[in-house]
């Protein structure tokens, strides 16, 4: 017999899921996520100070350059971090370097002449071009790895199984989207390689438990169709905690030591990893069996 009962549990958190990706879904609607330089075009300055200033003091500076219409100090986005131990600053400007250049190179001459610096000022400026043909390129990624999926499973195994792999996949990557919203992650490359790496990550999981209901089906001929899934469950649970653990470790440690570059990534890798084990056992799972008992019904009520 299994251990835990999942499938009897199914309606419960089923219910708590379609709860957080409508919550998802309604943040992404009212609040959104704070896109990065990349998807928006503009430029980024990482400044790295030897002593402690208030972010309002780099915003007033910031005022002073205001080109024509256009009010710098409020269009800036100024985020406080630490680099190697030291206060720093990541100020994003909504000004490309086609257009704002000599801008730009006076911006910098202005914080090197008024704050107390530690090393040089880092730039990153994006064009508004190369952030549309991103933000295309991007949807088309997800879409295509999504439909490729779909496609795969449902010749590899059964539609059945497809359908409950990637409704898990859109219901990972929908809240850990939200919860990039709520914690206000921003939207940059590293995060969307972060969020192609959670659906690999997911389907990876969901993969091993239906490779074992395959199995199980052959094996237990005559077994309930519920009493195999829970079965299979509990015999892949090990590896599935095993493994999520072990990806967990270097995750929060990358939370944690990897400097404001790589925090976005390892924030949505965090929250895919869990959210992704449990969509494995509690949306997956409990979406196949419900596809295959509405196919028996409808073929008895066919007859």
């Amino acid at each position: 017999m299994y251990r835990f009962d999942f499938l009897g549990k199914a309606k419960f958190f089923s219910s708590l899921s379609l709860l957080l990706v409508l919550a998802s879904i309604a943040v992404l609607a009212t609040v959104g996520f704070r896109a990065g330089v990349e998807f928006t075009g503009g430029t980024q300055l990482v400044v790295v100070l030897s002593e402690k200033v208030p972010a309002e003091k780099i915003r007033s500076f910031l005022g002073q350059y205001s080109p024509e219409g256009m009010n710098l100090a409020a269009a800036a986005v100024i985020q406080g971090t630490e680099i190697e131990g030291n206060p720093a600053f990541l100020i994003t400007l909504p000004l490309n370097v086609e257009e704002h250049g000599k801008l730009l190179e006076r911006i910098e001459e202005g914080i090197k002449e008024e704050f107390p610096l530690k090393g040089e000022i880092s730039r990153t400026s994006v064009g508004k071009q190369i952030s549309g043909e991103l933000i295309r390129r991007t949807w088309q990624a997800i879409l295509v790895a999504i439909f490729g999926m779909l496609v795969y499973i449902s010749w590899r195994f059964r539609l059945s199984y497809a359908v409950g792999a990637v409704t898990a996949l859109i219901h990972d990557v929908l809240i850990a989207l939200g919860i990039c919203a709520v914690t206000g992650v921003e939207m940059s490359l590293p995060v969307i390689a972060a969020l192609l790496t959670i659906v690999g990550y997911s389907l990876n999981d969901t993969i091993v438990i239906f490779d074992r209901v395959r199995e199980n089906l052959k094996l237990m001929k005559g077994t309930p169709l519920f009493d195999i899934v829970n079965r299979s469950i509990n015999q892949s649970l090990t590896r599935t905690i095993n493994t999520s653990l072990t990806t967990l470790i270097p995750v929060a440690i990358l939370l944690a030591l990897g400097g404001p570059v790589l925090r976005g990534f390892a924030m949505v890798m965090l929250v895919g990893v869990i959210v992704g084990t449990y969509s494995t056992i509690f949306v997956a799972s409990p979406l196949f069996y419900l596809w295959n008992t509405r196919l028996v019904r409808a073929k008895g009520r066919a007859r």
